[in-house]
């Protein structure tokens, strides 16, 4: 008897382990797709092109821009599982205890690191150096700061805006039970871009400081109220709470994009059409319909970069026009879609690896290249090739170190501690029911496949004073 209760601990471990390491391969796809995306956008600002033979660099310019490329790449990964977070968990005030913990204290510290790092008169890092700064300081608090006409504390930091506003409108649709209508939602705003493209006005909110500092703090007030709702555990006034703060988003996006309307438009477009893929493996949806949505999403891509990405437009997106737009756009498509059809392979460690410290890359690698060059005397193109060689070998080796150390010592601790003030929350104030009848059952639980959550990925984005890309 013994002796069976031995091997039967030891299949019951195997399985365990066997699923673990599902679990794992199911999620490497993900991760590698990140740290592909992440390792394009350090080399784009290291100005990587400029390393490159004239007519290989002319090439790469002119068919694709390595920084939109990682911009797509990024967002459709946060497309596709951060509905999957929210789902599974069946519970708003969890997700964003959790969105909390994995987002605030990096960008805190990566913003400290970089004020003590960069040198004088470096404009990677805008806060504390206007005339508005707790104006500035409130904005990026809230990161919506790229649609309030606000610069972003780091560079970096604006593609963090469209994931939260993104965010936001996956918890208003779980609230009202609408969050099945990722597919539909994607081909809506990609029509729109299509249509309209640049002729709905951006910034339109802020004109002057004084009509900044107005919706900067009014945008403040009702986020407070947002989370003041969602914290309750109060189904009615989660609900609330989720809604107010998806208008929030919805209204900021419309009115106040920095971006060329048809570019904002795409960019959500492809998060819900990632989202659609989600639910199309999940047989959610039928995958002809899935194939239908995320069609018509590349084609309207093509479709707005040939018609509105010309004639000076392509200065607002930081691109060479309408092929680099395009290329970069579908690019991202293909890579995504080489990485779901090998999804159930094992990727390259290197790849996973640079996938889990890719907020921690993304964050700091603007401030640590504006650094080294300044205390190593880099000119911007080495003369020579050992030159160019040695100058990329340092730069990444700093880099993903820093990344690391940032990623060991900051993100997991405090997820970690995301995690014990989420069990205290939950016993102090128990939530009071399910949200949402369409999407949860009467227990709570969601009825979605549980798919297990890589942290949020913010995409690429240009350093110095506020640049776009």
């Amino acid at each position: 008897m013994k002796t069976i209760r031995l091997l039967s601990a030891r299949r019951a471990g195997g399985s365990t382990k066997a699923k673990a390491g599902g679990a794992a391969s199911r999620l490497g796809w993900l991760d590698a797709l990140r740290g592909v995306a992440a390792l394009v956008v350090t080399l784009h600002h290291f100005d990587v092109l400029k390393l490159l033979p004239d007519r290989l660099a002319g090439f790469i310019w002119w068919h694709a821009d390595l920084g939109l490329y990682g911009v797509m790449l990024f967002f459709l990964v946060s497309g596709y599982i951060i509905p999957a977070s929210l789902e599974r968990r069946g519970d708003v005030r969890a997700f964003w205890i959790g969105r909390f913990f994995r987002l605030w204290p990096p960008v805190i510290i990566g913003i400290a690191v970089a004020l003590a790092i960069i040198p004088k008169g470096d404009g990677s890092v805008a806060l504390f150096a206007t005339d508005h700064d707790w104006i500035y300081v409130a904005a990026n608090s809230t990161m919506l700061q790229d649609f309030m006409g606000v610069w972003n504390g780091l560079g970096v930091m604006w593609t963090l805006t469209y994931e939260m506003v993104f965010y936001y409108a996956v918890t208003a649709l779980f609230a009202v039970g609408l969050h099945r209508k990722s597919g539909q939602i994607a081909v809506a705003l990609a029509a729109v871009a299509v249509l309209f493209g640049t002729t709905i006005a951006s910034n339109t909110l802020t004109h002057d400081v004084t009509s900044m500092r107005n919706l900067v703090w009014g945008s403040v007030l009702i986020v407070v109220f947002g989370f003041a709702c969602i914290l309750s555990g109060r189904a009615n006034l989660i609900r609330t709470g989720s809604l107010a703060l998806g208008l929030l988003g919805l209204v900021l996006m419309y009115n106040n994009s920095r971006a060329p309307m048809f570019e904002t438009l795409m960019i959500f477009a492809t998060m819900f059409a990632g989202t659609a893929l989600y639910r199309a493996e999940n047989r959610q949806i039928d995958r002809l319909q899935a194939v239908l949505y995320c069609g018509f999403v590349i084609a309207a891509g093509i479709a707005v970069a040939w018609m509105y990405n010309r004639n000076g437009m392509e200065n607002n997106t930081w691109t060479a026009g309408p092929r680099a737009w395009a290329g970069s756009f579908v690019g991202a498509w293909i890579t995504f879609g080489i990485g779901m059809a090998l999804r159930k392979r094992r990727f390259p460690r290197v790849l996973t690896w640079l996938g889990t410290i890719s907020f921690s890359l993304y964050l700091l690698h603007v401030p640590l290249l504006h650094t080294l060059r300044y205390q190593l005397h880099v000119p911007k193109v080495p003369p020579t090739t050992g030159g160019k060689l040695i100058w990329t070998a340092e730069y990444l080796a700093v880099v993903l170190l820093a990344s690391w150390l940032m990623y060991k010592l900051v993100e997991i601790p405090l997820q970690n501690v995301g995690r014990k003030v989420l069990k205290a929350v939950e016993r102090r104030w128990p939530a009071t029911g399910p949200l949402s009848p369409a999407g949860v059952n009467t227990d709570g639980a969601v009825r979605t496949p549980v798919v297990p959550e890589p942290e949020p990925v913010p995409v690429e984005v240009g350093g110095g004073s506020p640049p776009h890309r």
